[in-house]
């Protein structure tokens, strides 16, 4: 059996900026779970606590604390933000997303009062699901709209939607 030798953890010190950055961070009610724990591991690391006190103390494993630990001594404050996660790229481009995104604000289907998933995914050449996500993540509902329109199928009867609110041209969360 192989013998694994324990590495003395890094001692953290800190500037008077990044301790009050920090603190403002762990106390701040607005801001990520694990942005949170990751300043208050460095804190504690830096008020000399060892890997396993401070795991205790948190709640999270002694690797997670060696993790952090060891990326904020190697890169200070930006060693905090995580890292590019594993996954597949994007297969549909900045350029088809606003090319959707401007033909869904700007112009109407054939024979049609506004623009359904399908019949945009096959104008657009990419999937409904494609469709629906850029259409969620820059909170377009095509089918509410602000002014009142007559439906070409009932033209004797005329039918309105309203719009509950604007159209957001940036996107409210990443598809």
């Amino acid at each position: 059996m192989g013998s694994r030798r324990a590495t003395k953890a890094r001692v953290i010190t800190l500037s008077v900026d990044e301790r009050a950055y920090l603190d403002r961070l762990v106390r701040r009610r607005k801001v990520g779970r694990g942005d949170a724990q990751r300043a208050e591991i460095v804190l504690l690391a830096a008020d000399g606590l060892n890997n396993c006190a401070i795991a205790a103390k948190i709640g999270v494993t002694r690797q997670t604390v060696r993790t952090w630990r060891e990326r904020f001594a190697k890169h200070r404050l930006d060693g905090l933000c995580d890292e590019p996660r594993c996954g597949a790229p994007r297969k549909i481009g900045d350029d088809q997303v606003e090319a959707i995104v401007v033909k869904t604000l700007e112009e109407k289907p054939t024979g049609a009062t506004h623009w359904s998933t399908r019949d945009m995914a096959k104008a657009s050449g990419v999937s409904a699901s494609s469709v629906q996500r850029i259409w969620r993540a820059f909170s377009l509902q095509p089918h509410r709209t602000e002014t009142f329109k007559l439906s070409p199928i009932h033209s004797s009867s005329r039918r309105c939607a309203t719009s509950s609110g604007s159209i957001s041209i940036r996107p409210t969360r990443r598809w």
